[in-house]
């Protein structure tokens, strides 16, 4: 059960880009929880986790004079481990749904602005191969509003080049196309004629896109790695990583008039509860509204 904590602390760490004390606090907390378990003899493997086993867990924390805050955090962290484990179909059913959770306050997520985008993009403007190849990852990543998992898992095969189109494998073994603009599809092209065969070192057999020193693709901590030495060099401000590009992307798109309805379908969500995060506006975007429309004003 460890193991799937690890690829858990991995996803949040890489993919949804929490700060290592954040996702050390996950594993702390979710190992705790699995040394109940094994201690209890009551689950073997995820699969085998009960509802019951979690609540005699949280009763076990209680008796040991636990707060609620901490009962609730630790609730909060399984039911997140669980709900990933549910979406990648490592388990069938979640059995911590139902378990009353506590009220926490939806955060909102984290975007760049279009300006600081630009910023990011133009910052990677030589014509090397790691330049080539950054600049058309980074573009690929906006344009596309990919996960970082899906960016590392794309082929030449996914990239319909005339088509100006991307298919990804998302969450769920779900494939979905995405359009690329001008500026991805440019960035692509690039790298695809003067960059990828610097790496790909003759290796026809190598069909990953996006590809290393080694002529090997990209891991999510890679890539993860990449955007964050790029965002230093672009000087940009506090942690930048790739799901805030992913977020931008969903962000901008429905700032710019997109139906909620299409960008759920571009980002892959399942549910349009997930997309509806978005659909959030700010003092300023309330204010001008308000100007713009109210007959009163």
């Amino acid at each position: 059960m460890r193991d799937r904590v690890q690829q858990f602390v991995d996803y949040i760490a890489y993919e949804r880009g929490l700060s290592e004390n954040t996702c050390l606090a996950y594993e702390l907390d979710l190992n705790g929880f699995i040394t109940f378990l094994e201690d209890e003899g009551r689950a073997g493997s995820v699969q085998e986790v009960r509802r019951s086993d979690i609540a005699a867990y949280l009763e076990n924390r209680r008796r040991a004079g636990l707060k609620v805050a901490s009962r609730r955090r630790y609730l909060f962290a399984i039911k997140t481990f669980f709900a990933f484990l549910t979406a990648e179909r490592v388990v069938t059913e979640n059995c911590s749904e139902m378990l009353i959770s506590p009220e926490v306050g939806r955060v909102l997520p984290k975007a760049l602005s279009e300006g600081d985008i630009e910023k990011l993009l133009n910052s990677v403007s030589g014509r090397s191969a790691h330049e080539l190849r950054d600049r058309s990852m980074l573009e690929l990543f906006y344009a596309c509003g990919l996960r970082v998992s899906e960016l590392a898992a794309l082929r030449l095969s996914d990239i319909k080049v005339d088509e100006r189109l991307v298919k990804c494998l998302g969450k769920g073994g779900q494939n979905r196309l995405v359009p690329l603009g001008r500026g991805a599809h440019d960035a692509l092209l690039q790298y695809l004629d003067f960059g990828r065969e610097r790496f790909a070192k003759g290796n026809t057999a190598q069909q990953g896109l996006y590809l290393t020193q080694r002529g090997t693709p990209f891991t999510r901590q890679g890539i993860f790695k990449m955007l964050a030495n790029r965002a230093v060099a672009a000087l940009m401000r506090g942690h930048v990583h790739p799901h805030m590009l992913r977020h931008s992307f969903a962000t901008h798109l429905l700032a710019n008039g997109a139906p909620v309805r299409v960008i759920q379908e571009l980002l892959g969500h399942a549910d349009i509860s997930t997309t509806q995060v978005y659909t959030h506006v700010n003092d300023k975007q309330l204010k001008s509204i308000h100007q713009r429309f109210h007959p009163r004003h």
